[in-house]
């Protein structure tokens, strides 16, 4: 297990992390930093306690939106899904119409040919 130094509103503590997420918990720690930075900048000194139940709080609201946003576009992903199952069934239908059709055409067209030729020769 990996430790790293972090540094929260000006003081250090030592964390434990699984090897490789060293980078990533200290990136973590100077986020949670900025907001208790910016809540101490907007509150003073209202104490260390009360700045990191805030923080915490504002860390869960931005995560409780963007959890919401990702329902959402889960929900359009379905919905498109949805659509464009429809619209390739719909494509596969009307391809074998189209194919039925020409199928049909290209038959007349033997038998129409068939007559003609019928129809040149000496006798028919």
């Amino acid at each position: 297990m990996a430790q790293v130094t972090v540094s929260i509103d000006g003081k250090s503590y030592r964390m434990a992390c699984d090897e490789g997420q060293e980078d990533h918990l200290l990136d973590l720690a100077q986020k949670f930093d900025r907001y208790v930075g910016h809540l101490k900048a907007s509150f003073g000194e209202i104490g260390d306690h009360r700045l990191a139940v805030m923080a915490g709080i504002m860390v869960m609201d931005e995560l409780s939106e963007l959890q919401h946003r990702v329902k959402g576009l889960e929900t359009e992903v379905a919905t498109l899904r949805k659509t464009r199952d429809e619209a390739l069934a719909k494509a596969d239908r009307t391809d074998a119409t189209v194919v039925g059709a020409l199928s049909g055409l290209a038959e007349r067209m033997e038998t129409l040919s068939a007559r003609l030729a019928m129809k040149d020769v000496p006798g028919g």
